[in-house]
């Protein structure tokens, strides 16, 4: 009789804990689009510190952002431009492209919230 009960509060738990997730966010996460910003985080996780090395880390993330296979064209197109701004902001050596860099990095957020942080 107690397996049966602590089963049915199993059940029960199990459903309120998926109830509360939005749908909108579950169908979001199985799209190429969120696939796509994914794989852009996972470039821009990589390489030196932004922080401490700014122009090693925009210098490293220019080869990786631009071979990415990425289907929507939107998205396509922004980080093609963000690493266009990292590429000026580190052959510069950080004199020029930073308004470049953040306004490329809104840009991607926009698209991909949190993933250009």
């Amino acid at each position: 009789m107690l397996t049966v009960l602590a089963l049915a509060i199993l059940a029960a738990l199990a459903l309120t804990a998926c109830g509360s997730s939005s749908p909108s966010s579950a169908a979001v996460a199985g799209t190429a689009t969120h696939q796509d910003c994914v794989a852009v985080g996972d470039v821009l996780s990589d390489g030196p510190d932004p922080g401490s090395d700014p122009i090693g880390y925009a210098q490293a993330q220019v080869l990786p952002l631009r071979q990415l296979k990425i289907a929507d064209t939107s998205l396509h197109r922004t980080v093609q431009a963000l690493a266009s701004a990292y590429q000026t902001f580190s052959s510069s050596g950080g004199s020029a492209g930073a308004e470049q860099v953040s306004k490329a990095e809104k840009a991607v957020n926009a698209l991909c919230p949190g993933v250009a942080n």
